[in-house]
């Protein structure tokens, strides 16, 4: 698949960082240091509250985990964690409690007329105006609005629209259940049949789907296809698919083509509008750090301005709103698919992380500008190619364990390149299921253990060393290293902590 991001061999960005480190491999604490030195963005950091190892350790389930002196080697359990579960919930920015504070001030002393006449430029009345630039190039075609799911049934009213000739909704198998759930719940709304739903899965063997396997199936099957909505970036795998090629070809059937961006919002470059995306619908707890439940958001492209929808009053054209007209006119685009007013609390729980975003800006390089890109879309593509690094420098530390094991391909990308564990360990291994080419994944690695009931143990072991990634049952370890707060000394601590975990469980195997 052709590059979509030009973000180059990391391998090779490496070894002329390693060079001119003087450190003697990649596993040199002294290499980690020069690359967290020469971050751009590292200043970025110290506007996240970070937990520390205490805290992580202090309420790790399970018996015998050590203490976190003991497992750090270290006196300091003050120290801050390696926190590589963002792809679950965003770290805190510390300005957070500022900006709720100041909401909370302005309805002490104001009141209603909070929505007009604000203290700090805020007016409640169009509060969502605050963060709406962020999330596409063209505001009109986004709402912050509602939770995730919400949204994606508020879409599917209104695309998911089954004839006896088109009705199946296309989707990756072992998709986050909810949408799964949504999914089946609007097949049974219109009487159709489980069969209706058309789940892809990856060949036996293989962790990632191959887009030529998705465009096979859109091809044999578009004409009876209604709605194709894939999750952007796998929850599971990690694997970011290739929504332009999916949305191309489908919309070439005549299906409409929709995607679940959770784990792709604030994570990867999205071109909503330029690759011909009808609809879209994020949460924004995860990259974007607005807190656990955040307000979520949803995209409809400009074409679709005249589509049937629900109504709410939030929707309703500005000018007329407050006159409580009986007849409904909406709002220009996404907006008009609004329902109620937005939580004020939520929204500048989005904005304080935002705003970091917006400092930000002075570090891009120049050769990512674009005059159709907003200042903070700038941003973004800075920190993709830290993105791109990071996890870069994570797999490869990883892949020289000799705890993991070859990896299996994942569309047409040779993942079986031998590394220095091309005998696996006996007794317990782990292989990266997220696909190696990093036009093909976000931030996150996906970690899948065998036998797979040692995840678990080894996860309490992990985090008993001030580790915290996110565990998926029954096998699976997510590290998500996230760009905006996350360090290339946090990638080596990780590594280095998961081979004294999996060298613990092989001896307790042993004994």
């Amino acid at each position: 698949m052709p590059a979509r991001h030009n973000t180059g061999p990391v391998e090779t960005r490496l070894a002329h960082s390693l060079s001119a480190s003087g450190a003697a491999s990649l596993a040199d604490p002294k290499f980690a240091t020069y690359l967290d030195q020469s971050d751009k963005l590292a200043d970025l950091r110290a506007q996240f509250s970070i937990p520390n190892k205490r805290t992580v350790w202090a309420s790790t389930p399970g018996d015998g985990a050590e203490a976190p002196n003991a497992a750090a080697g270290t006196d300091d359990a003050e120290q801050d964690s390696v926190y590589l579960a963002g792809n679950s919930l965003g770290l805190m920015p510390k300005r957070t409690p500022e900006l709720l504070s100041q909401e909370l001030q302005v309805w002490s002393t104001s009141g209603v007329l909070g929505h007009t006449d604000h203290e700090y430029g805020r007016p409640w009345v169009k509060i969502d105006e605050q963060v709406t630039p962020f999330l596409a190039e063209i505001q009109s075609e986004v709402a912050c609005m509602g939770t995730l799911t919400g949204n994606l049934h508020t879409l599917f009213t209104s695309f998911y629209q089954p004839t006896p000739q088109r009705y199946k909704i296309m989707y990756e198998g072992k998709a986050f259940p909810s949408d799964s759930y949504a999914f089946a719940s609007h097949v049974a709304l219109h009487d159709y049949p489980p069969s209706s739903l058309l789940p892809v899965y990856p060949r036996e063997g293989e962790h990632a789907i191959r887009t030529e396997d998705i465009l096979r199936i859109i091809e044999e099957e578009g004409d009876s296809i209604a709605v194709i909505c894939f999750g952007a970036v796998q929850y599971y795998s990690g694997q970011w698919f290739d929504m332009e090629a999916i949305t191309t070809a489908g919309r070439a059937k005549g299906c409409i083509v929709g995607f679940d961006c959770a784990h792709a919002v604030g994570n990867v470059p999205l071109k909503l509008h330029d690759w011909g995306i009808d609809f879209a619908c994020w949460c924004s707890y995860k990259y974007l750090n607005a807190g656990p439940g955040g307000i979520a958001g949803l995209f409809v492209h400009e074409r679709w301005e005249d589509r049937k929808r629900l109504h709410g009053w939030w929707g309703h054209d500005k000018a007329t709103r407050f006159a409580m007209p009986s007849s409904y006119t909406p709002l220009p685009g996404a907006a008009g698919w609004q329902f109620s007013n937005p939580s004020v609390l939520d929204v500048v729980a989005l904005l304080a992380s935002l705003q970091i975003f917006d400092a930000a800006a002075h570090v891009l390089p120049r050769e990512l500008a674009d005059g159709h890109v907003s200042p903070r879309g700038h941003v973004l593509g800075a920190l993709r190619e830290k993105s791109v690094d990071l996890t870069g420098y994570l797999e490869m530390l990883l892949r020289s364990s000799k705890y993991c094991r070859d990896l299996s391909s994942s569309e047409g990308v040779d993942q079986t390149a031998s590394t220095s564990a091309s005998t696996a360990a006996a007794g317990v291994t782990f292989t990266i299921i997220t696909p190696l080419d990093p036009d093909q994944r976000g931030c996150q690695l996906s970690l899948l253990f065998e036998p797979v009931e040692s995840m678990d143990w080894i996860f309490d072991r992990l985090r008993s060393r001030g580790v915290l990634g996110d565990e998926r049952r029954p096998g699976v370890i997510r590290f998500a290293p996230v760009p905006l707060y996350n360090t290339y000394s946090d990638a080596l601590r990780a590594a280095q902590a998961l081979d004294e975990c999996l060298a613990a469980y092989e001896s307790r195997q042993v004994m």
